[in-house]
């Protein structure tokens, strides 16, 4: 374990991220929170490993349990009998809002606010010419988060709720989240 009793090392993190997630979009998707992560705790200074690991992990259950009736519980189950962090766990409840788990920490605010926006950054350098994150402007993802016919799974309210509980401008959230994913778009195949 790293960074103190009940957090998995990052390895640790990644197979069981794996262990219970085949979709390589939803891994995709689950290295992209992870870096929105790591590049907010550095701007906020705390700590990139444990909001790094919760960006991680949030979806990890998502694929075997894709309903609101079991995602997030499942997983947070399984980290509890893993021993894992209760702060993992806590904010891993937290992203969903029919959770009932309220947001309070730092890094519980960050993961709502992350989650939806990588994917429409995502979504938004799949469009590009030539489909790489380098092309994904914080203008073209402003322009494409007002398109309601663009990645209409994507949940604008909550990008804004999002950056307005974190007390961050919202087009300077938007770069520092494109600023993220550009700097791992290998690992997210763009």
């Amino acid at each position: 374990m790293s960074e103190g009793k009940g957090l998995p090392t990052r390895d640790e993190a990644w197979a069981l991220l794996c262990e219970w997630t085949e979709t390589p979009g939803l891994r995709a998707h689950a290295l992209a929170v992870e870096a929105a992560m790591r590049a907010y705790a550095r701007h906020f200074g705390e700590s990139a490993e444990l909001w790094g690991l919760i960006g991680l992990l949030h979806d990890f259950d998502y694929e075997r349990y894709p309903t609101a009736a079991d995602h997030p519980f499942r997983g947070a189950e399984e980290l509890r009998r893993r021993g894992w962090s209760e702060t993992l766990v806590r904010a891993i409840l937290s992203h969903a809002d029919y959770a009932g788990v309220s947001r309070e920490s730092l890094a519980e605010k960050t993961l709502y606010a992350v989650d939806e926006l990588c994917g429409l950054v995502v979504a938004t350098a799949l469009v590009m010419p030539n489909r790489s994150m380098a092309e994904v402007t914080p203008e073209s993802v402003r322009k494409k988060m007002k398109s309601k016919g663009f990645a209409r799974k994507v949940n604008r309210e909550d990008i804004i709720r999002g950056a307005e509980a974190l007390g961050v401008d919202l087009d300077d959230h938007v770069g520092r989240v494109v600023a993220a994913l550009q700097s791992v778009a290998p690992s997210l195949g763009l």
